[in-house]
């Protein structure tokens, strides 16, 4: 994610549009929580945020909207066992519901934000209706591939790191 970090911060268009919220203490607090057993749910927040951004610039869309919500998109400190106690539904249905009213505690949302945090997870769960825009879309698919990545990249490291050890011990054991 450190690859990704310098990246975003020194890109000022990006931050000229989620400046505000960057700094905002609740936000940070999400720096505190392991979100996909490996990451922040800030991180993971922010690495949304930018690609789908990027993804929104490169076809002229609401590159605001995007960003915005993108990183606002998990804002909740609860977790799973927290979710479940509401009994209000799914953590993949319930969080994104969270995610909008603390969202409004810190800035005005635009009907399309609240559509991109609210249908985040529309590939996961049901009842949250199908995106109403092109941008939720991107935030959604952008989302399953940052979660992916966030999950995978440790394992694949771990593996690639035993395959080497592996090689080693048959040089040494051909040599």
């Amino acid at each position: 994610m450190e690859f990704v970090r310098s990246i975003w911060e020194n890109d000022s268009d990006y931050m000229t549009l989620i400046e505000d919220l960057i700094e905002n203490e609740e936000l940070l607090k999400l720096d505190d929580i392991t979100h996909h057993h490996y990451t922040t749910r800030l991180i993971h927040s922010i690495f949304v945020s930018y690609v789908s951004y990027r993804i929104a610039k490169r076809f002229k869309l609401n590159v605001r909207a995007v960003a915005r919500a993108g990183l606002l998109h998990d804002f909740f400190h609860e977790g799973r066992e927290e979710i479940v106690a509401m009994d209000k539904g799914s953590h993949n249905f319930v969080h994104p519901h969270i995610a909008v009213k603390n969202a409004e505690t810190i800035t005005e949302l635009t009907e399309l934000e609240k559509d991109i945090i609210l249908k985040h997870m529309f590939l996961t769960t049901t009842g949250v209706g199908l995106p109403s825009y092109k941008e939720s879309m991107i935030v959604t698919c952008v989302d399953k591939y940052c979660a992916i990545n966030e999950v995978s990249t440790p394992i694949r490291m771990k593996v690639k790191e035993k395959v080497t050890e592996w090689s080693l011990r048959l040089r040494v054991v051909h040599a």
